[in-house]
């Protein structure tokens, strides 16, 4: 008989009185439905549990039943192409069983135990084989080939091993014995607890971009893979835009999407839209290479919590196969906000705006599970974690932006004024940065060009000089400046309109190569630097704009495809016309 029963009931937050025999961390099931929970607080005279599903409906009295184990997502092919909760429940066979809502206590498995897969086994009878290294594939998708690799846990010697053929995830292809002389059966899936990151062999230097194609994020403020960043911005700035466009345009080969705490239209939006994406790089559905975790606001607000640890242990998982993941979690706001609320349940002395006050080593852990890694199997893999984050008011001032911000080094600021007077992205080029330029520069200029890092540096020096001067002219106008200033003004506004704004419904510019990208700097710089020469013989600047050349280059972005490159060379030897044609007029 089961002697652990409820004895408290605050929301979320279950007690059980007495001495128990549970584990801290350990999985439960919670009342005649068999909730999930979690255990998070054991004394001699009680134990608390977190329980991760609606607890309408549950008394004192009810069984508390033990698993044993840690909470845990399970892993194996079927993952991508699905949508999950934030505790692993497959939301498209709840549906199915149960309608739109979810059912308290859905026993749903994570993954279709009938499906089945086209294995190829790698390994042989008397093959040694380590943790973490592979024995069989699987293709998943079109695009993506399941790697099956041996639990962290275990190595040895193979003894048994089945042939290529169709199986379920539960079925046995390989044997393995470890040291101790015990058998273990390999099957096409393994458990892993979501607080407890994957084991790796090393950490590998951050020295490889994230290729996003969007001009901002890849020149002026670059992410690496395996880096960290951070995307703060008020309601209506384009977070999920911005994560939208870096899941269909950057070169990770995995996307994982949790959506935790947003409101449930636009959650919905975000998985109509992914369902219709087309990958530019396959041709095939983003969703072949795309998981995503669905937590809206309406869930029950502990999900929330583990919803965030779900996505990032599935993104290991992948990692280890040797593959570069990008987890976007959109946002770690209303995850800090369900830490809060659990925290004001549990009783707990608050911090800084109610927060707990191990708010931050929280969001240190979720930031520190990121990295470019040599993984147990000796490939190398990447996890790059973007997390979007809604201060009230834009406020950047408050707990989670700046606690976020130390565990990032990458922060995009997005702004409400640039994004009400449409300049996307409206990420504000003064408040950002990123810390990978050491990093990432090495690698820019060898496979970009030897000036690209030389072109960025120059534009940013604009762009300070005309936020400099701009100050002043609020007080005193543009007309009592010289005209050199008067050209960096101008030129800093083609670098704002032509180059950091980017229209995401155009073909050509939304989403922009790098090469591309260097070579509309070079061609602004050149108009800059030719400009100076006229600006020097005080010729007024006025005749430099009469040519119409400065509105043409904010132009170049839809004017030059893509792919023709070398029409960038007739803009440069346009504007040495028209340069050379006003310093000859003005000498004759």
């Amino acid at each position: 008989m089961n002697n652990n029963v409820i004895f408290g009931i605050n929301g979320p937050v279950i007690t059980v009185k007495g001495k128990t025999e549970f584990k801290m961390m350990e999985m439960v099931h919670v009342g005649k439905e068999n909730l999930v929970g979690e255990i998070i607080g054991i004394t001699d005279d009680y134990t608390t549990v977190q329980v991760y599903e609606e607890t309408t409906g549950l008394k004192p009295g009810d069984p508390i039943t033990g698993t044993g184990n840690p909470m845990n997502v399970l892993l194996g092919p079927g993952i991508l192409d699905n949508m999950y909760d934030g505790i692993e429940r497959p939301l498209k066979a709840i549906e199915k069983e149960s309608g739109a809502f979810i059912s308290r206590g859905s026993q749903v498995n994570a993954l279709d135990s009938e499906k089945l897969w086209n294995v190829t086994l790698k390994v042989k009878p008397g093959d040694k084989l380590n943790a973490g290294e592979i024995y069989a594939t699987i293709p998943e998708t079109q695009i993506i080939e399941h790697r099956l690799m041996v639990p962290p846990e275990i190595s040895g010697e193979i003894t048994e091993v089945m042939p290529d053929g169709e199986y379920k995830i539960f079925d046995t292809v390989a044997k393995i014995k470890d040291e101790y002389g015990e058998i273990h059966e390999l099957t096409l899936c393994q458990k892993w607890p979501i607080r407890f990151s994957r084991p790796i062999e090393k950490r590998l230097p951050t020295t490889v971009p994230l290729i996003t194609g969007q001009r901002t994020m890849d020149t002026m403020f670059p992410i690496a893979k395996g880096g960290t960043a951070a995307i703060p911005g008020g309601f209506g700035t384009g977070k999920t835009m911005n994560q939208h466009q870096l899941a269909k345009w950057s070169d990770a080969d995995i996307i994982v999407y949790v959506g935790c705490g947003e409101r449930g239209n636009e959650m919905s939006q975000v998985l109509e839209e992914f369902s219709s994406l087309v990958d530019p790089k396959s041709g095939r559905p983003m969703t072949d290479r795309t998981v995503l975790i669905a937590n809206t606001s309406n869930m029950p607000v502990a999900a929330r919590e583990a919803s965030i640890y779900t996505g990032i242990t599935l993104a290991e998982y992948y990692r280890d196969m040797g593959y570069d993941v990008a987890i976007m979690a959109d946002s770690t706001s209303r995850w800090a906000e369900a830490l809060r609320e659990i925290s004001g349940r549990l009783e707990e002395m608050p911090a800084e705006e109610g927060f707990p006050a191990y708010l931050p080593s929280r969001l240190a852990e979720f930031y520190e599970r990121a990295g470019r890694v040599k993984t147990l199997s000796h490939d190398s893999g990447s996890v790059t974690i973007i997390g979007a984050v809604s201060p009230q008011g834009s406020d950047f001032s408050e707990p989670v932006t700046q606690n976020t911000k130390r565990f990032t080094r990458v922060f995009w600021a997005l702004d409400k004024a640039l994004a009400y007077a449409r300049h996307y992205p409206a990420i504000n080029w003064m408040d950002s940065y990123s810390e990978y330029f050491n990093d990432l520069d090495p690698w820019f200029n060898e496979n970009i060009g030897p000036d690209f890092v030389e072109c960025r540096n120059r534009f940013s020096a604009l762009l300070q000089e005309e936020n400099s001067l701009m100050e002043i002219v609020k007080l005193i106008g543009s007309d009592v400046l010289p005209d050199d200033q008067k050209l960096v003004i101008e030129t800093a506004k083609l670098i704002r309109v032509g180059f950091l704004q980017q229209n995401a419904f155009h073909a050509e510019d939304t989403y922009v190569p790098l090469e591309k990208q260097l070579k509309m700097m070079q061609v602004i710089l050149h108009l800059y630097d030719k400009s100076k020469e006229v600006i020097s013989k005080e010729i007024p600047i006025s005749k430099l704009l009469a040519t119409g050349i400065f509105d043409k280059l904010t132009k170049i972005k839809y004017d030059i495809p893509n792919n023709k490159l070398e029409m960038f060379d007739d803009y440069n030897k346009e504007i040495d016309e028209k340069i050379d044609k006003i310093l000859t007029d003005t000498i004759i």
